[in-house]
This record gives C-alpha cells, sequence and structure tokens, in this order.
C-alpha cells in the first residue's frame, strides 16, 4: 500500500487516510484495516458510513476533540450507529472558550480566542521547537487520554478511527506515538504526519465553515498550519531526551510489556 493507496476518499472528510504499508524497522508492515485517520467527521454521509463500515470494519472511533467541540460540533453520524462504539479522549485540560487550545504559553496566559492546536508557527531553525512544545503539551496534560486511546487500537473487534478537528496535531501525535511502538521507522511516521500538507487547503476550507473554528483559523495566514516534518522530529527528539523514548514515556503512565506486544499483534503482518 502506498501513499496514494492509504487516502481513504469520503465526500464528508478531506483528510481520512489508513495507516497500513507503512514499513517497520525489522522489515515489517502495518497492516490495512487496523488503524484509520481522520478530521472532523460531523460530515460524513450515509455512504461515507457505510464505505467505512463494510470496507474497513469500523468498530470503534478515538474522537480527541475537547468536551466544548463536542458540544458544539455535536457528536457526529457515527455516534448514532449501534455497532460503533466512540471513546471521546480529549487531550486538553478542559477550560477553553471553545475549542480548549493547549500552548506554547502558559496556560493563564493564552489568548484562547487567538490560538487553536492546529496552529503553528514557520518549523524554519528554532522555530520548529515551538509547535513541538505545543504537542509535548498533550503529553503533560493528557497521558491519561493517550494510554486509552493506543489501547482501543488493540482491540480485535474491527478497524478503529482517531480523528480531532483537522486530523493533524493531536491525530498527528496519537497515530506517531502509536506507530512508534509498532516498530514504524520514525522516517515513515514523520512523512505520514507531512502528508496531511497535501490536503490543508481543503482542510482549512472545511472548518472555515464552522462557527466554532473560523475565526481562530483566520486569525493567522494559511501557510502557518503546515505540517512541517521538523515539528514531528523535533518531538521526537524531545521525547527521547526528556523521557528516554515512547515507551519510556508510555510506561511512565501505565502502559506495559503486554500492551505493546498486544499492540504490534494487531497492527503488523
Amino acid at each position: 500500500m502506498d501513499d496514494a493507496t492509504r487516502w481513504i476518499e469520503l465526500d464528508g472528510a478531506v483528510n481520512a487516510r489508513d495507516l497500513g504499508g507503512l514499513p517497520t524497522a525489522d522489515g515489517r508492515t502495518t497492516r490495512r484495516a487496523r488503524v484509520l485517520r481522520s478530521d472532523n467527521l460531523q460530515d460524513l454521509s450515509v455512504a461515507d458510513v457505510r464505505l467505512l463500515l463494510d470496507d474497513y470494519g469500523l468498530k470503534n472511533v478515538i474522537d480527541l476533540r475537547s468536551d466544548a467541540e463536542v458540544r458544539l460540533e455535536g457528536p457526529g453520524p457515527l455516534a448514532r450507529v449501534p455497532s460503533v462504539t466512540v471513546h471521546q479522549l480529549s487531550l486538553f485540560p478542559e477550560g477553553g472558550r471553545h475549542t480548549d487550545v493547549a500552548a506554547d504559553t502558559p496556560a493563564d496566559t493564552v489568548d484562547v480566542d487567538k490560538a487553536l492546536p492546529w496552529q503553528e508557527r514557520s518549523a524554519d531553525g528554532a522555530q520548529a521547537d515551538r509547535p513541538a512544545g505545543h504537542y509535548l503539551g498533550y503529553l503533560h496534560d493528557r497521558g491519561d487520554s493517550i494510554v486509552a486511546a493506543l489501547r482501543v487500537m488493540t482491540r480485535t473487534d474491527g478497524a478503529s478511527l482517531v480523528h480531532c478537528a483537522a486530523g493533524k496535531d493531536r491525530t498527528g501525535v496519537v497515530c506517531a506515538l502509536a506507530l512508534d511502538v509498532a516498530g514504524v521507522t520514525r522516517e515513515a511516521i514523520v512523512a505520514d504526519y507531512a502528508q496531511t500538507g497535501e490536503r490543508l487547503e481543503a482542510i482549512l476550507r472545511r472548518l472555515r465553515g464552522s462557527d466554532t473554528y473560523a475565526a481562530d483559523l483566520d486569525s493567522r495566514p494559511a501557510d502557518s498550519h503546515l505540517p512541517h516534518a521538523a515539528i514531528m522530529e523535533k518531538l521526537f527528539a524531545r521525547v527521547d531526551e526528556e523521557f528516554g523514548g515512547t515507551l519510556a514515556w508510555l510506561s511512565g503512565h501505565g502502559w506495559t510489556a503486554d500492551d505493546t506486544e498486544t499492540l504490534r499483534t494487531r497492527l503488523l503482518t
């Protein structure tokens, strides 16, 4: 499965893809239809839902949006499907006006009217530290949600789909950590993260159609939202430096060797 065939073409989402087909350091690959990732699922059509259920065996949705986002946007059509379980696992300490931002500034100084999870500055040079630090905030604030999300991915009843609003930042970090545990090469993980850039214009167009996100998105230039590879590379570097790697960080939040083995068995060929 190459990058082109990993995309899932839906009427109501523009950043959906399958995490199957990615290489591991030991020569294996990730399985198709085990973990999917996407932007917001609010606009899924009946045909979209049918495709996810029939072609991918979708059973679990990992919704990384905040309580406020879910309240403002609604749970989405998959929440009405009896065979699908939605796991709401916010990566933010609840408290923002609309989207409960996490930022690279102290919580008591962040401007909730101008900051959003996917907003970042230039990734050139030292500027890559800022969004990477922002992502590191997810690990500091909501390790419980990240561990729970990875455990959902180990379920054997069907595929899991991870999403947030843009399917870039929160989704990108959780998927990157899961793939790192599975042994996928860092190069492939970074490339998958950056691949969202191919759909960025369509993602921003969708989000600008929502009152929840429009004003905040327009507060920054469109190119500031690009998922530069350097951002994910910097995040991994900081996780390695500060915690001794992804597995060491996870073990500090209750993740076990059995969890690792189960995730690898589930995701790898």
